[in-house]
């Protein structure tokens, strides 16, 4: 058989406080037309439908426009499984009567153990879970690490295998040797320690979600992140998204990336305030785009994100790529003696390696003689 393989769809997350389910939307009909073109016999969600536990009703109303149009307009099975961002028990609500339409949504560790068959595939759909959750499935105290929950977990699944059918690990977590990006949580990624690839190899292949990069594990031709369909991150800015399609039907399966293409792109700028202002200059953005800044520039700029703003309306994030370093000189008793306007001009010369302008000094001179009229 052949399927999509997806993950980490976030619905409802915002990026820097911009809303993005609009992008998420166009990402959703592109993935939707990728399984249409590549006649695929099923969709894999490898957890993280929503980018929280408690998603409004925006999120809402707008995965569930998307899961009923891929399954019930469309009539292609859905295979999901919880993530880390999912409130499992919401998630599942209703789970048991979504199969009549070919929607197997799995939220629980022991779901996890019984496969699916689709077509010449059983897949197992193993939800976002934390080893106390296996300990207490099998009463067993011995296990408290996640290689020792994975061991007993596979074990399990093995031991269901059909040894006429090809086997496909569903699951959501950070496998050995992976790569991480700044959009995901960072709490032992995502609540697990890595589990090892070398417990995994008796499937076919694994889908796995968590890890919002497709590069993210490249040692294990079978196992794949699908990465997230959109950019989360300036960590993401040079990835490519895109989702996999997996062909059962050779041995080993044949896997394929599509790439999607984003409405509004995520695009990283490194230059100075004068060259970023100068319409004269092409940057490869547009103004729906989302921007993150590194300036060059060393010296003061007031309102210097207001002013960016008025050529770039999307702005996420404004850094300084040449931060200097300064280490305050001590002065002799005799230096502290010296004139205020004396001893702030070498401080800010010696901070910004530049000297006050004329302007600048202008005012200081004005703001020490309020503040003298004051004392006074």
């Amino acid at each position: 058989m052949r399927f999509l393989h997806t993950a980490d769809w976030h619905i409802g997350k915002k990026l820097h406080g911009y809303d993005l389910l609009t992008e998420q939307r166009d990402a959703y009909r592109q993935i939707k037309a990728i399984a249409l073109a590549e006649q695929v016999d099923a969709v894999v969600i490898a957890g993280d439908l929503y980018d929280r536990a408690l998603p409004g009703e925006d999120a809402v109303a707008a995965l569930d426009q998307m899961l009923v149009d891929l399954n019930r307009q469309e009539h292609l099975p859905i295979l999901a499984i919880s993530g880390n961002h999912d409130s499992a028990v919401r998630l599942g609500y209703g789970r048991e009567w979504f199969a009549s339409t070919h929607f197997y949504l799995k939220t629980t560790v022991a779901e996890g153990l019984h496969p699916v068959t689709v077509g010449d595939t059983q897949f197992f759909l193993l939800p976002y879970f934390e080893p106390f959750a296996v300990r207490q499935l099998f009463d067993d105290p011995e296990i408290r690490t996640v290689t020792q929950a994975m061991q007993r977990l596979v074990g399990e699944m093995k031991a269901n295998f059909d040894p006429a059918k090809k086997h496909v690990l569903v699951a959501h977590f950070f496998a050995a040797g992976s790569q991480h990006s700044d959009s995901e949580t960072l709490v032992q990624v995502g609540g697990l320690n890595a589990v090892p690839t070398d417990l995994l190899r008796d499937f076919d292949y694994v889908a796995l979600g968590h890890l919002h990069r497709k590069e993210a594990l490249q040692s294990e031709p079978t196992m794949k992140y699908s990465g997230s369909p959109l950019k989360f991150s300036t960590s993401e800015a040079a990835d490519t998204k895109g989702v996999w399609v997996v062909d059962t039907a050779t041995t080993p399966v044949t896997v394929t990336f599509k790439p999607l293409q984003p409405l509004h792109d995520l695009v990283v700028l490194r230059d100075s305030f004068d060259h970023l202002m100068d319409t004269q200059r092409d940057y490869p953005v547009t103004k729906a785009d989302f921007v993150a800044i590194e300036l060059t520039d060393t010296t003061p700029i007031s309102n210097v994100m207001q002013r960016l703003k008025t050529r770039f309306p999307r702005i996420i994030e404004l850094t300084r790529v040449n931060q200097l370093q300064v280490t305050p000189k001590e002065l002799t008793p005799q230096e502290t003696q010296r004139d205020p306007l004396t001893l702030m001009d070498d401080f800010f010369t010696q901070v910004t390696q530049h000297d006050l302008t004329v302007q600048q000094q202008a005012w200081a001179k004005e703001t020490l003689r309020d503040a003298e009229k004051g004392d006074a």
